[in-house]
């Protein structure tokens, strides 16, 4: 752009009037444009925070929320963990030492909290059911065992751990310890096995060559948590396994694959519910 030199050193006084009402424009035009800046940041702040406001609550609150803000947001399976494990002041390695006490030369293979997890609790605990002329007949609960000592669900209505103790030659027998006071409720030989299932339990029991107590410890290596089932099992592989159930601090319950033979986590599985 090409300035021309200015031919006259005074300026008219309709140049200055002009000069005068050019400055005032040109300040209302600044105090507007201040004023409207403000205002754009002011909107911009509020439709910020409205946001935000529609996030928050999201975050920190549920539908079912309860006063104390935590027990809604566990699912049923992870309540019962919460309820029964509370109650429990025997831990699994107590119990277990306890249980193979019970039987001279005999292995753990297997140890569960009772009615923790159960896929069969409905088995476990029976009820009164009809008898074939349509009576009911007497529930099975405080009934005799079949070697004539007080089956475990007649003996203690607090939380138990059930054993399950072989010896070399695959005879089991099942032990009930009181998970509160660590006293032995019953020790019942298994009075129906086969030889099959003796011959089987007696080759498992001879080629784990790593513990329940190494088994446990791999596993709370990889999940800290509480040891709430130990059982040796042959997997879908046919491969000689202890599983072991973690329960964590949430409440969710992790099984573990830990090889019999190696020691190795061959299979995590996380239980959400």
């Amino acid at each position: 752009m090409r300035f021309e030199p200015r031919r006259n050193k005074t300026v008219s006084t309709r140049t200055r009037r002009l000069r005068v009402v050019g400055a005032l424009c040109a300040v209302l035009a600044s105090a507007a444009m201040v004023t409207g800046c403000g205002q754009d940041n002011g909107d911009e702040t509020a439709a910020a925070t409205s946001e935000a406001a529609k996030v928050i609550p999201q975050q920190t609150t549920t539908p079912y929320e309860s006063p104390s803000g935590t027990a809604a947001q566990l699912t049923e399976d992870q309540t019962e963990r919460k309820e029964l494990l509370s109650t429990v002041k025997v831990t699994y390695d107590k119990a277990a030492t306890t249980a193979v006490g019970e039987v001279s030369g005999g292995k753990l293979t297997d140890l569960d909290l009772e009615g923790l997890d159960d896929d069969d609790e409905e088995s476990a605990s029976p009820t009164a059911s009809a008898s074939p002329d349509g009576s009911p007949s007497p529930s099975p609960t405080g009934s005799p065992s079949p070697t004539g000592s007080p089956s475990p669900s007649g003996s203690s209505t607090g939380p138990k751990w059930i054993a399950e103790v072989v010896e070399e030659d695959g005879t089991a027998h099942t032990v009930s310890i009181d998970a509160v006071s660590g006293d032995v409720i019953d020790s019942v030989t298994e009075a129906e096995q086969s030889d099959a299932e003796k011959k089987e339990l007696a080759d498992w029991v001879a080629n784990a060559q790593q513990t329940w107590q190494q088994a446990a410890k791999v596993a709370t290596d990889k999940q800290k948590g509480t040891v709430t089932s130990l059982n040796l099992e042959e997997n879908d592989s046919q491969t000689l396994v202890w599983k072991v159930d973690v329960v964590t601090e949430d409440w969710k319950r992790t099984v573990f694959d830990v090889d019999a033979a190696t020691g190795k986590i061959t299979d995590e599985e996380v239980d959400n519910d």
